[in-house]
């Protein structure tokens, strides 16, 4: 080799493992990050779910709008946790011309793990109530 080829080899000697470690760094934030907008989108369903189930059972025959309530916390805390079920809301609307309840769940907005702010994600579920 000749003496222009050995300088520049001796003056990139580590830069792989430089390479590496940056291109590792940034793979893995790639990655945690596709994994939290996972959990967001798990937790928004879970809770859409929750809502929507907690207002169909509050609109059965012998049910109430706090059976819906209550029912609703349930899942939230078996799904997820307590935390999540904090603020429950229930009233009755008239939603595209038909008598309903309306179950709102207001949840912390999970940014790393579930952790996350109070009030960051807002859903509701309906159910139409009969007789």
């Amino acid at each position: 080799m000749n003496e222009t080829g050995a300088a520049t080899s001796g003056r990139e000697r580590g830069a792989a493992v430089v390479d590496f470690v940056l291109v590792g760094a940034l793979l893995t934030m790639f990655f945690v990050s596709i994994i939290q907008l996972a959990l967001v989108l798990h937790v928004r369903n879970t809770l859409i779910d929750a809502a929507a189930s907690g207002a169909r059972h509050g609109t059965l025959a012998d049910r109430t709008a706090e059976d819906a309530r209550h029912r609703t916390g349930e899942l939230i805390a078996t799904a997820l946790n307590a935390d999540f079920a904090r603020d429950i809301e229930t009233r009755e609307v008239v939603f595209q011309g038909l008598r309903t309840l309306e179950v709102t769940v207001k949840a912390p907005l999970p940014v790393i793990g579930l952790i996350g702010p109070r009030g960051g994600l807002e859903v509701a579920g309906h159910a139409a109530i009969t007789g």
